[in-house]
């Protein structure tokens, strides 16, 4: 069954008749839940249940924002107060201990994950921390040493792929070079294309995985007008050639304010500079109807990769 371009977001804690609707009838590639869905363990097993059911689909992508400490969506089903940087910090002390801890620390979340029956995890954050890095990301970055990063995130996605939980790196290619915060107002970034190669491009390249998510963030010195999400010249010659990733690459939220657009252009301008998925997470259900009417089925290459994905997942 052809998938549409799209990972959608429902509103609550059970399905409306018109979710239902979409998911059963307009085939998208995907789903991110959020704290709005989860109430208990039994409700979260139940709804997705239900979403694999609508879909026909046993490896249908449920995808959750699940890095721990800060951003934790499953605060009251998993106890898991780990940060990112509090295993980077390890790392500079004893960098052993560190990999093994973490190993043990994705194990544990990928099959908490698993028994919940959530498949994707948008993990790593690859951004690499500076002195004015917005506070967005804080915790959520393993360090200020871009090989700490590094590391840390090839770490990431080969256990998470090894215990069946497919990770997003994001946000490509970096965020941690804005100053503010990408969900209230578009952050741009005046660095040359040298300073951005060294530091910030630098964790994702060399990186296994499969999915990537963009960043909405202008980088000034590359392409004045558009945000790296828009823009084909960052995600053809930065994203694609210079960093080399190979994987689905999927647009941030386009619902998120660093974008001055309507959902829909929004959605195209994502799919047209390069994007394969575009990603809605605000659940408002005329929207997300609007939206897979208006987005493509995935190209061949998507549908390739989708493929190569669920045989992770099998």
């Amino acid at each position: 069954m052809k998938k549409k371009a799209i990972i959608v977001s429902v509103k609550s804690t059970t399905l409306t008749n018109r979710e239902k609707l979409l998911l059963s009838k307009e085939n998208p590639w995907g789903l991110i839940l959020f704290k709005r869905n989860i109430k208990s363990l039994n409700q979260i097993k139940f709804l997705i249940n239900n979403i694999r059911k609508l879909t026909k689909d046993k490896n249908f992508p449920i995808l959750i924002d699940e890095e721990g400490s800060t951003v934790s969506r499953l605060k009251n089903i998993i106890n898991h107060n780990f940060s990112a940087s509090y295993f980077g910090d390890l790392y500079l002390i004893n960098k052993k201990l560190s990999i093994k801890l973490y190993k043990k620390y994705l194990y544990s979340l990928c099959s908490n994950l698993k028994k919940i029956g959530i498949n994707f995890n948008t993990i790593p954050v690859l951004d690499v921390l500076r002195i004015n890095t917005s506070k967005v990301i804080g915790n959520r970055s393993f360090s200020s040493r871009k090989k700490i990063v590094k590391k840390l995130g090839q770490i990431t996605v080969k256990q998470c792929c090894k215990n069946k939980i497919i990770p997003v790196i994001k946000h490509v290619p970096g965020h941690g070079c804005a100053t503010s915060d990408s969900h209230y107002k578009m952050p741009k970034v005046n660095l040359n294309y040298k300073e951005l190669n060294s530091t910030d491009f630098f964790p994702f390249k060399s990186n296994s995985a499969k999915l990537a998510m963009t960043a909405h963030i202008l980088y000034q010195k590359i392409d004045f007008s558009n945000v790296a999400t828009f823009s084909k010249k960052i995600i053809k010659e930065i994203i694609r050639k210079k960093i080399g990733f190979k994987g689905i690459l999927m647009s941030d939220d386009i619902s998120m304010k660093s974008l001055k657009y309507d959902l829909v252009t929004n959605a195209k301008k994502s799919l047209g500079a390069g994007c394969n998925l575009v990603l809605y997470c605000a659940g408002n259900i005329n929207d997300n109807f609007k939206l897979i009417k208006s987005v493509p089925y995935i190209d061949k290459f998507t549908s390739k990769k989708t493929s190569e994905i669920y045989k992770i997942l099998r």
